[in-house]
């Protein structure tokens, strides 16, 4: 029998379910020593997080621990994988557009106290990072966020480490990113697919049963804020450093890992109108909700819906 445990982590919530109930426990304590390793790595808001010290460097080389060594090895992948529509150096146009605290902290700030200004996004190329010694240098005038990358890279780990721990099927989800490890179910894991992950699960929306792998959905409808008059979402165009001008409310997308998932949900967002055939390209499976109202866009294999 099935048994979940859900707990606040990385500014989201954090859902286990194991496949063998008696096993909850040790699953549990596996994810939270990930995620917890994983914030003060690679979070944004956090003075004491390697990622700080490394956005605080101005330019020069800094040493870097293991774990946010392979986040960023990670994230500079989701940037070539994505030609550039997903990079990690997007922290200065979240900053200047208002997102430079938790995001509860934003929306509960006056929105008349600030201004958004917006700047084209520098590329993956303005990060130098040496696996081997353990370093990085990354351009002065280039700040990190690794939002787009670092939760769904958690997730993954985590599955795997819950995985370990229980010798049993697990199921991770980190704010609607979910990664899967060890055997399923026999009918697979039911997941609720919707714009927003705290969705109750006799929820309006489709569900989709999963076997391995992992799937992602970013939405420009949740993580919403106003500066000023405008009003702002935080997945942001490369191109531009505005947010994404989009015709897609949400986009979902399952992959052989829930990083590779995230990435291609965020890049189908940017890409817009070309979204269906890129995803269709890259053979992923992909659910597109468009804004207007209009039925959701099946690609990749993504099973039909019942009109």
């Amino acid at each position: 029998m099935t048994a979940s445990a859900t707990f606040p982590a990385l500014g989201t919530s954090a859902v286990v379910v194991v496949g063998d109930a008696r096993k909850l426990e040790p699953a549990r304590q596996a994810v939270e020593r990930e995620l917890a390793a994983i914030d003060l790595a690679c979070s944004r808001f956090r003075d004491d997080s390697e990622l700080a010290r490394v956005n605080a460097a101005d330019g020069r080389e800094t040493a870097i621990g293991p774990l946010l060594c392979e986040a960023l090895s990670v994230a500079l992948r989701a940037a070539a994988a994505t030609d550039g529509l997903v990079v990690p150096t997007v922290g200065r146009a979240l900053r200047l557009a208002g997102y430079d605290r938790t995001f509860r902290a934003v929306v509960a700030r006056d929105p008349q106290s600030f201004s958004a200004v917006f700047e084209p996004v520098a590329g993956a190329d303005a990060v130098q990072l040496d696996e081997e010694r353990g370093t990085v240098r990354v351009r002065g005038d280039v700040e990190l966020d690794l939002g787009a990358t670092a939760k769904a890279h958690a997730a993954d780990r985590a599955a795997a480490a819950a995985g370990a721990a229980a010798g049993c099927g697990v199921l991770v989800s980190l704010g609607g990113d979910l990664a899967l490890a060890g055997p399923p179910p026999a009918d697979g894991w039911p997941v609720l697919i919707a714009d927003d992950h705290a969705a109750p699960l006799d929820g309006p929306g489709p569900v989709v049963a999963l076997r391995d792998g992992g799937l992602a959905s970013s939405s420009t409808a949740v993580r919403r804020w106003r500066a000023g008059e405008a009003e702002l979402h935080h997945i942001v165009d490369p191109r531009s450093g505005r947010p994404a001008e989009t015709p897609w409310r949400t986009a979902s997308v399952a992959a052989a890992s829930c990083v590779e998932a995230n990435a291609a949900a965020t890049a189908a967002l940017v890409l817009g109108d070309e979204a269906p055939a890129w995803l269709d390209a890259h053979r992923l499976p992909s659910r597109l909700v468009p804004r207007d109202g209009s039925p959701a866009v099946a690609v990749g294999g993504w099973p039909a819906e019942a009109a």
